[in-house]
């Protein structure tokens, strides 16, 4: 939807909607048993709730596209993601309550493992503790730079954030991240007029740090992703007229919920920290972005039994976000992340809502395979707020 069509037509109410994000939620069958990983885990509340439910799949961004977390949250959060992009190094800076200015330029980094021929053999360094992380990012402080402010800021585990300040800067530079293994990472280069100068800077904190990192093993290497500059969007409560919160531990979705207007609000890590924050503001706010993370973890790392057992771990939980009795409530996720490729994928995601004024459809289950009988089909994530919206009353009619 337009924002400013969802603008004219919004209206307040006391209606709740949640939206729960069951992160790399969509799944592909394991070689061995023919089943997904929500095929294969039990989640009989979640399949209490399907009973309910309007069901379907979403497109995060459009047919054949993978998505990353970025458009594909912000797709949930009503924005089209062709339309509001950012790069990660904004989302993870704004993540952890940096001071990013409108002129600084900002990547995500990771930390990770390379061999004796320079080849990365894991891009993630063996998700070093974040302790270590925070002991490496202090020696990659000390790196002078000719030209630019530097700054270097932990984030969680492998990841830290690498923020350049001054004038002229340009955030047009391609990622040294390859973002697949048994290859070298890239080097710094701009891809757009005028971004010469910034590319050689990040070439040259590249180059010194891998220097610095010789000797850091499993954390003998840098990549970084996303670079971009902060944007300034119009706020969910501008446009649809609601108060909205943020429950998620993770910097990088954070930074979404912030970029987008929401509060954000302190919480654990764990699924129980999370609905003890929402119980804890539930009078406070109308729409509430719940966020769980570890399914896509076990996804990225290819454990399909671990994926399993956390998407189990959702199911013992989200009677508590049932208990509230949410006027909306959808279940969704930012995209797929089959652990049979240990990465994001293209591939329809799992979605229902539930809300007093839909129209239950006959699924039963909440998986893959059951969802196909839904009344929705495949939506484009982008439209799954304004139909909650719609069934919680908070769209006025559209024309005469």
């Amino acid at each position: 939807m337009d924002l400013d069509v969802a603008r004219q037509r919004s209206q307040e109410n006391d209606t709740k909607i949640v939206l729960f994000v069951i992160d790399g939620l969509g799944g592909l069958p394991h070689p061995d048993t023919g089943r997904t990983e929500l095929e294969t885990a039990h989640t009989t509340q979640l399949d209490m709730i399907a009973k309910r439910s309007l069901c379907g799949f979403t497109l995060p961004v459009g047919a054949g596209i993978t998505p990353g977390s970025g458009p594909g949250h912000l797709a949930l959060f009503g924005y089209d993601p062709m339309v509001y992009n950012i790069g990660r190094g904004v989302l993870e800076a704004v993540g952890i309550d940096f001071d990013l200015q409108p002129s600084d330029v900002a990547a995500r980094g990771n930390f990770a493992t390379i061999d004796d021929d320079g080849l990365i053999t894991d891009r993630r360094a063996g998700r070093i503790s974040t302790e270590r992380c925070a002991e490496l990012v202090a020696g990659l402080r000390q790196i002078d730079l000719d030209g630019a402010e530097l700054f270097v800021e932990p984030v969680r585990e492998h990841r830290f954030v690498f923020v350049l300040r001054g004038e002229g800067l340009s955030d047009e530079i391609a990622d040294t991240d390859p973002q697949k293994e048994g290859v070298k990472a890239l080097e710094a280069r701009s891809t757009a007029d005028g971004g010469d100068a910034t590319a050689a800077l990040v070439a040259k904190f590249a180059k010194e740090a891998e220097k610095y990192l010789a000797d850091k093993a499993p954390a003998n290497q840098l990549l970084l992703r996303g670079f971009a500059k902060r944007p300034s969007w119009p706020s969910m409560a501008e446009v649809f007229k609601m108060r909205p919160a943020a429950i998620a531990h993770y910097p990088m979705y954070r930074g979404l919920a912030k970029l987008v207007g929401m509060e954000t609000l302190d919480v654990g890590p764990t699924i129980e920290d999370s609905l003890a924050t929402l119980q804890e503001s539930w009078g406070s706010y109308d729409f509430f972005f719940v966020h769980y993370k570890y399914t896509d973890t076990a996804g990225e790392d290819g454990d399909f039994d671990r994926k399993v057992e956390k998407l189990e771990e959702v199911d013992a939980a989200i009677r508590g976000i049932v208990e509230l009795e949410p006027d909306v409530l959808m279940i969704a996720g930012d995209h797929s992340t089959p652990a049979v490729m240990a990465a994001h994928s293209w591939h329809p995601v799992p979605f229902m809502m539930t809300a007093p004024n839909a129209r239950a459809d006959g699924c039963d289950m909440f998986n893959e395979t059951t969802l196909r009988k839904g009344s929705l089909g495949t939506i484009a994530a982008k439209e799954a707020l304004p139909l909650a919206l719609a069934h919680a009353g908070r769209f006025t009619k559209y024309g005469a």
